[in-house]
């Protein structure tokens, strides 16, 4: 499988540059091109796409303004699209920061074609209060992927993005905003209101609580934002957050089988679980039903990382019965070491049962 960076390669550089010299003929395509694919070899993702910002840099007109006005006319083309707007945005953030009234109109204008969610973080920062003011404004733009930025920009802890820490310790200067994007017609801005909502869980619970319950009864989408956006307090097993989403956290719910297919699995390969859950109530319950497993890390086991499983209406006599298979091979966030691994079964914020599996760094026994 190839490597994301692999997208932004030297092909791609010579795409922006005749992007750019469509719209600026001035544009010195070859000085922007020269000796590109030595520069990009031994650069990761992000550091590609600094080394393309840092070539436009040396290659658009000084001026931000000037600049601007190239990549506002690169807008005219459809094929000015994807990857290489990227870099775009990124040199939007170091060169129009001190001119933030050009250049946060020009971010909404480039987010359609990539979003500008980390280019704009700078200026949530520096210009607050002006920043603040666009965001307001694009909560009800017609395009969703303005209105999206709106949310998925200021999000405290966005991926792959430099922590926005203000808006960690205090992030009620966001409330406006997600209140008026949680019920958005668009799923794809609902999604980033609800990832939002779960960065606020992480650090203020009874903030995300308190806007979840607001959000629920609501008769458009915004139930579901609310839902996705307590999944960390709900695999938690956070009582408030649980009963917000319909279940019953003290239900007499037994975890009746729980086995392996295999207890040895190698590096790699997938461990296949089964297990069976009866409820010992009289009436028909909700459960929410997660996985947690405890990785073994290069320096002992690391704290469990719960997956979401299922979620079931259990009745009485009647045994539900899941089986899910679980992959043990390595990731970009988690390299899997050869051990031990723990398995439980979390039933409505309860743990009741696991199971051990050896990961092994050789073929099957």
């Amino acid at each position: 499988m190839a490597a994301l960076k692999d997208n932004v390669d030297a092909a791609l550089g010579r795409r922006l540059a005749d992007e750019l010299a469509q719209a600026w003929p001035a544009f010195p395509r070859r000085r922007f091109a020269h000796g590109l694919a030595g520069a990009l070899e031994p650069l990761e993702l992000t550091g590609r796409f600094g080394e393309f910002a840092d070539r436009l840099a040396r290659t658009l007109p000084q001026a931000f303004p000037d600049a601007a006005a190239v990549l506002w006319r690169c807008l005219d083309s459809p094929s000015f699209d994807g990857w290489m707007t990227v870099p775009c945005g990124l040199f939007v953030a170091r060169h129009g920061l001190d001119d933030p009234a050009l250049a946060l109109p020009l971010l909404a204008g480039l987010t359609p074609r990539w979003s500008s969610e980390w280019a704009i973080r700078p200026f949530i920062e520096r210009h607050p209060e002006l920043t603040y003011d666009y965001l307001h404004r694009w909560t009800t733009d017609p395009d969703e992927h303005v209105r999206r930025l709106a949310s998925e920009g200021t999000r405290p802890r966005l991926p792959w993005a430099p922590l926005l820490r203000a808006l960690i310790r205090d992030p009620s200067p966001n409330v406006p905003l997600l209140d008026a994007l949680a019920g958005d017609t668009s799923p794809y801005v609902r999604r980033s209101v609800a990832n939002h909502l779960n960065d606020i869980s992480k650090d203020h619970p009874e903030l995300a609580l308190e806007l979840a319950s607001r959000w629920l009864p609501a008769g458009d989408g915004s139930a579901w934002t609310a839902r996705h956006g307590l999944r960390t307090l709900v695999k938690r097993g956070d009582p408030r957050a649980l009963e917000l989403v319909g279940v019953t956290v003290d239900a007499d719910v037994r975890l009746t089988g729980f086995a392996l297919e295999r207890v040895r699995v190698p590096i790699g390969e997938k461990a296949a679980f089964t297990l069976t859950l009866e409820l010992a109530a009289a009436d028909p319950t909700d459960v929410i039903v997660d996985y947690r497993v405890h990785y073994v890390g290069a320096r002992g086991v690391k704290a469990p990382r719960v997956f979401k499983l299922a979620r079931r209406t259990l009745e009485p006599g009647r045994p539900v019965t899941i089986r899910r298979e679980h992959p043990f091979g390595h990731v970009s966030i988690r390299r899997i070491h050869p051990g031990p691994h723990t398995i439980d079964i979390q039933v409505n914020g309860r743990v009741l049962g696991s199971v051990a599996v050896e990961v092994t760094a050789d073929g099957p026994a």
